[in-house]
């Protein structure tokens, strides 16, 4: 199993790093990208490197969006972590009198990727996490107003990040399938930088890379 990683900074990436050093090379190697913030970014650089690797004859079987979130209170608490089974942007569309409209209602895109079912099982049991939407927004939430319209519109969301989207469109262009595995660092909502938990997330991530080779290499991709 070959995957690439991308988070969008280098604190998520050395992170990840830490579950796969003194690994060995194992059935399974990763290749770690810092993507860079936001889906723009993200979907960029995800496309080089699959790009890259594809032109080189060593494709990747699967992309693993990386990193910590803000999670919806109280489902994601601070520290757990978050398995998207829906990737969703929650902000690409229009504002109109009677609310926000997705993009798909005006005829064009995509706003959704669903990762294998069957990967998201594996990976759950094997580390844990909490399955459910994960949105990457444009502009981080901050006020409680923002996160119950967020929350009425996407009743499944469990957090929201800044890359997975653009991660996930890069890899459907690709054809490789896709995964999104937060750590919830702060809760949706007010900006409370005094609650925010950043280095408990990033172990919980470190924690639960080192726990994921084994739900790779059992995983058949039958259902992609």
């Amino acid at each position: 199993m070959h995957i690439l990683v991308a988070t969008a900074v280098t604190v998520e990436r050395d992170a990840v790093a830490s579950a796969f050093s003194g690994s060995g090379t194992g059935p399974t190697t990763a290749d770690l990208l810092v993507a860079g913030v936001g889906s723009a970014a993200a979907a960029a650089s995800t496309a080089v490197a699959l790009t890259t690797a594809a032109l080189a004859g060593t494709s990747y079987d699967l992309v693993v969006s990386a990193g910590i979130a803000g999670g919806f209170q109280p489902e994601a608490p601070l520290g757990s972590l978050v398995l998207a089974d829906e990737i969703t942007v929650a902000d690409l569309g229009a504002e109109t009198a009677d609310g926000f409209v997705p993009v798909t209602e005006l005829g064009f895109g995509s706003v959704s990727h669903r990762p294998p079912p069957s990967l998201v099982r594996e990976v759950a049991a094997a580390t844990g996490a909490r399955t459910g939407t994960v949105l990457t927004v444009n502009t981080v939430t901050g006020t409680a107003e923002r996160a119950a319209e967020l929350r009425r519109r996407h009743p499944g969301a469990l957090a929201e990040a800044m890359e997975g989207f653009g991660v996930a469109e890069a890899a459907a262009a690709h054809g490789v399938p896709v995964l999104e595995l937060r750590a919830v660092s702060n809760p949706v909502g007010p900006r409370d930088r005094a609650a925010w938990r950043i280095g408990d997330a990033l172990a919980a991530l470190t924690e639960a890379f080192g726990k994921l080779p084994p739900a790779l290499e059992s995983w058949k991709p039958h259902d992609h």
